[in-house]
């Protein structure tokens, strides 16, 4: 079905969720020589990575941030380090999720599943421009046009303002753009949406768009 990629130190956790991914139909590559990770993705070319932070040579962070340099593919971190710190740092960097060990297998394909689905298949809408005041959001190429400006947007960036400007001029509630994203909120820290929709005000200022995503404390999020 999807090919997955496996960057993870610790070989008996490595070998078992490749097992049962495999089962699962999905093509998997188990990463060996952790030291020249990048030339082993440029030629697997994945669907979605499943990437530890403790990692000799160099840490997750490390390789998540090399990997958006030439990459949007999905990327869940698996780790035992467990602050608020961490999911941060990972969000900011360009992860889509953040699963602390040990988990159950189980609930790690029910994640992947559902990232792949997510990302391969997502479309709020039949057509493939979205307009509104100037602003055009083309779902096919997720690239975002604002009069003779336009940024290539990451997936979550792309996800949330989909989203919001297929209910422009209603408020979508922070529990409905984290559970579009993620599935499922109880496995995201709050602040993991506030991050994604900072880091977006900032990519959209810098091509004049100031207040286009407004807050409605307590509610949501509006764009009018």
């Amino acid at each position: 079905m999807f090919k997955i990629m496996i960057i993870e130190d610790d070989v008996v956790l490595k070998n078992e969720i490749a097992e049962e991914l495999t089962r699962w139909g999905h093509n998997l590559h188990k990463i060996n020589d952790l030291e020249n990770i990048i030339e082993e993705f440029k030629s697997f070319t994945p669907q979605l990575v499943l990437l530890d932070i403790n990692l000799p040579f160099y840490d997750g962070f490390h390789w998540c941030n090399e990997i958006r340099k030439i990459s949007k593919v999905p990327i869940i971190f698996i780790s035992s380090r467990n602050s608020n710190m961490d999911v941060i740092m990972g969000v900011n960097l360009g992860a889509d999720d953040y699963i602390q060990k040990p988990f159950s297998i189980d609930v790690l394909v029910a994640k992947v599943n559902a990232l792949l689905r997510r990302t391969y298949n997502f479309s709020e809408s039949t057509s493939n421009i979205i307009t509104h005041n100037e602003v055009t959001l083309d779902l096919s190429i997720a690239t975002l046009t604002y009069k003779d400006n336009n940024i290539e947007l990451s997936k979550n960036e792309f996800k949330i303002l989909n989203i919001l400007m297929n209910n422009k001029g209603k408020i979508v509630s922070r529990d409905k753009l984290m559970k579009k994203l993620w599935d499922s909120d109880w496995f995201v820290d709050d602040n993991t949406l506030t991050v994604n929709i900072n880091r977006l005000r900032r990519r959209l200022k810098q091509i004049g768009l100031d207040n286009f995503i407004e807050t409605k404390r307590g509610l949501g999020y509006i764009i009018m």
